[in-house]
């Protein structure tokens, strides 16, 4: 489709306004009277043929892009449509089943893993998607309180879900077998699979851009050089690397894409690479995602790898502590491994960029995650003290404590 952006009008525009006013991103004045709608509903004081694109809308959709995490240029292409029309549904509001090939998707279908997983029933990850393992688990619910086993939710499904409390407690089944297949991997690098994410590339996407003088620093350069310092540490270290993209792709890749690319490849781990801008060139420093929602589920290996992430990286680069923050965007959310994504750093920030463009520096960074990785995979009882992993030495040190 063609991207919706500023300046346009009709039905669709009314449409994205719909969505983020129900999301509370956007605030649509009633319209005066109900003369202005002699056809269609009214929108901002005109009629949904002629809802406008304006500079509110342009805000909202940014904001909306931000906290999904996808690229935030303002505009409606397909995976910010996407995204929009998943996040309209709560759950309840339709009824929800197994469809091939093309599954139901939206934030009420995650709504409803989120409740099977609480009350005991093995419904894979909060991917959002009805899958068939989704529908499995709604079918034994439904066996179990004596109704249909279809694996459709519907009314009498959802009557039954809200009479039920939660029968799990000491942690969600799928992330308990995440941890215990983690820790039964043993402390070895040598052999397991990372995928090396470097943001953006593809096309016009280059992400983050500076003019310096006549320079020109883009997110998407700096951090596949990063992944490519990466790669190469990590696989000295005896791990099998891939990297979801090359330098310069002919098209951008979406985050759903990359996800699939290291769930092909049967990954161990996913690191995904990026940089930050800010109107504001006072914003610097370090942060950290990984996968969990607001209401408290968490992927507690993949939150583990981030705050090794974080504080290897700030202890050994003296960079800005923003912390680690649990988010639902789709390259943390359909991956089947522990997954990060790790911003390192404003590249509009004076302080961060004459850092960044540093090759010294980012050998800084490739060793803070390579250290973190290692301490990843040591039993929690055998950590190290954050910045004492001498990665040079770190064959040695792997052969002695296997």
């Amino acid at each position: 489709m063609r991207s919706i952006r500023r300046g346009d009008t009709g039905p669709a525009v009314s449409e994205i306004r719909s969505i983020l006013a129900g999301l509370e991103l956007l605030v649509d004045p009633a319209p005066e009277s109900s003369d202005q709608a002699p056809s269609g509903k009214a929108i901002n004081g005109a009629t949904s043929d002629e809802a406008l694109f304006d500079e509110g809308l342009e805000n909202a959709v940014r904001a909306f892009q931000q906290s999904r995490g996808l690229g935030v240029d303002g505009m409606v292409g397909d995976e910010t449509w996407r995204a929009l029309d998943g996040a309209r549904w709560r759950l309840g509001s339709r009824t929800l089943f197994h469809s091939v090939p093309d599954a139901l998707t939206g934030e009420d279908v995650r709504a409803l893993q989120e409740r099977m997983l609480e009350m005991g029933y093995d419904a894979g990850r909060t991917d959002s998607i009805y899958g068939a393992r989704t529908a499995r688990a709604v079918a034994q619910f439904q066996r179990e309180v004596g109704l249909t086993p279809d694996g459709s939710c519907g009314p009498q499904t959802m009557k039954a879900l809200r009479r039920l409390g939660r029968k799990v407690v000491g942690g969600r089944p799928q992330w308990l077998r995440e941890a215990e297949a983690f820790r039964q991997s043993g402390p070895n690098l040598v052999g397991k699979t990372i995928v090396i994410d470097p943001g953006h590339g593809g096309g016009d996407d280059s992400g983050v851009v500076v003019p310096d003088g006549p320079l020109r620093w883009t997110e998407a350069d700096l951090v596949f050089d990063l992944a490519t310092r990466l790669e190469g540490r990590l696989a000295a270290a005896g791990m099998r690397v891939h990297l979801t993209r090359g330098p310069q792709p002919a098209e951008p890749i979406s985050a759903a894409d990359r996800a699939a690319l290291a769930n092909s490849l049967g990954a161990d781990l996913l690191i995904s690479l990026h940089l930050d801008g800010q109107a504001s060139t006072a914003a610097e420093g370090v942060a950290t995602y990984h996968y969990g929602t607001e209401s408290g589920l968490s992927s507690t290996v993949a939150e583990r790898l981030a705050n090794l992430v974080q504080r290897e990286i700030v202890v050994r680069t003296g960079m800005h502590d923003c912390r680690t923050h649990a988010k639902t965007w789709d390259l943390l959310r359909l991956t089947r491994m522990p997954t990060v994504r790790v911003d390192l750093g404003y590249l509009t920030s004076p302080v961060d960029r004459e850092r960044l463009i540093n090759p010294m520096f980012r050998e800084q960074i490739v060793e803070a995650i390579l250290a973190a990785v290692q301490r990843m995979y040591f039993p929690v009882e055998r950590d190290v003290p954050t910045g004492s992993i001498d990665v040079r030495q770190l064959r040695l040190a792997l052969a002695e404590r296997t």
